[in-house]
């Protein structure tokens, strides 16, 4: 845990790469949950997550690694590392020890993304990432993806969809919203938000709807001048910093022309809040006993959910 944050890297599923970023036969060092880890796609197409040292004598699989048939191979001594984590061959030599091994975790490919399993037990998944039926729809426009790495750690910047007022105040949106939430289940929290978009043309009522799977993966349906959708991950590199993905799709309006211009607007504008939370969050502090009144929104469910996404 850090002096920031009383919080333990959370459980759940976590975007660790976008699938079109990595190619077969593509290796990269990532550094997620505190650990240094290595993700590759093996020549039959299938990607792969595992611990990055090599157990022979601690090479990074990520620097230097490539990637032979459905193996990685260590840049160091070429011992040979299949997508489950057992090594299948080392060159030199006749026997494989049995302890040479390295964590595979558990990933799966959905919705465009790379995600990870973590649990802070070892804890085997728990539940399922659900299917986002605007990605890849040819009602849809192509995915718009930007990325943020902000100094903080997840629950704070989750906490942001449930916080009614500093949209107004540090967003200088039209009006406050207006915001209910509703724990689902205890990976899953909807929250509906009422809100007045401002056009050249005068206010035109809208609405925000967020699901929140756990702290790695959000959706955020837009209504109101047209529909759009977002979908965010949010991976912890540690207990103090975050990787922050958005894709970003809107519902096709008039010609591409114009639904290109839409989206192009609709990013810059999400683009332009985020980038006023991120100096907020990265010098803020959490504190376990906020003095709230009610106008805030309730914050109060959102942390009593939040408890159930740690070991």
């Amino acid at each position: 845990m850090s002096d920031r944050f009383p919080f333990p890297i959370p459980n759940g599923w976590f975007q660790v790469e976008w699938s079109h970023e990595l190619k077969a036969g593509d290796v990269k060092p990532l550094k997620y949950f505190g650990k240094d880890l290595v993700l590759f796609r093996d020549e039959d197409g299938a990607a792969h997550l595992l611990d990055a040292f090599c157990p022979h004598l601690g090479a990074h699989l990520g620097h230097g690694g490539t990637v032979d048939g459905k193996n990685i191979v260590c840049p160091f001594h070429a011992w040979k590392f299949n997508g489950s984590g057992t090594c299948s061959a080392i060159p030199y030599a006749d026997k494989i020890p049995k302890q040479a091994k390295l964590k595979a975790w558990t990933i799966v490919e959905r919705n465009g993304m790379i995600v990870a399993w973590h649990h802070g037990d070892g804890a085997p998944p728990q539940w399922e990432v659900p299917t986002f039926p605007e990605l890849g729809d040819s009602d849809w426009s192509d995915p718009d993806h930007r990325m943020w790495t902000v100094g903080t750690c997840n629950q704070e910047m989750a906490e942001n969809a449930v916080d009614t007022a500093h949209f107004f105040y540090l967003h200088g949106t039209a009006e406050m919203p207006k915001s209910e939430a509703k724990i689902i289940d205890q990976h899953t929290l909807h929250v509906v938000a009422q809100t007045v978009m401002a056009t050249k043309h005068g206010p035109v009522p809208g609405q925000i709807d967020v699901y929140e799977y756990g702290f790695g993966i959000n959706t955020t349906r837009f209504t109101g001048l047209v529909e759009t959708f977002l979908m965010s991950s949010n991976t912890p590199i540690d207990e103090n910093s975050c990787d922050l993905r958005f894709t970003f799709v809107v519902k096709k309006f008039g010609n591409n022309d114009i639904t290109r211009g839409i989206g192009r607007a609709y990013v810059k504008e999400i683009a332009r809040q985020l980038e006023q939370d991120i100096p907020v969050w990265e010098n803020k502090r959490y504190l376990p006993r906020p003095v709230l009144v009610a106008e805030d929104g309730p914050i109060g469910l959102f942390r009593t959910w939040a408890k159930g996404q740690y070991s």
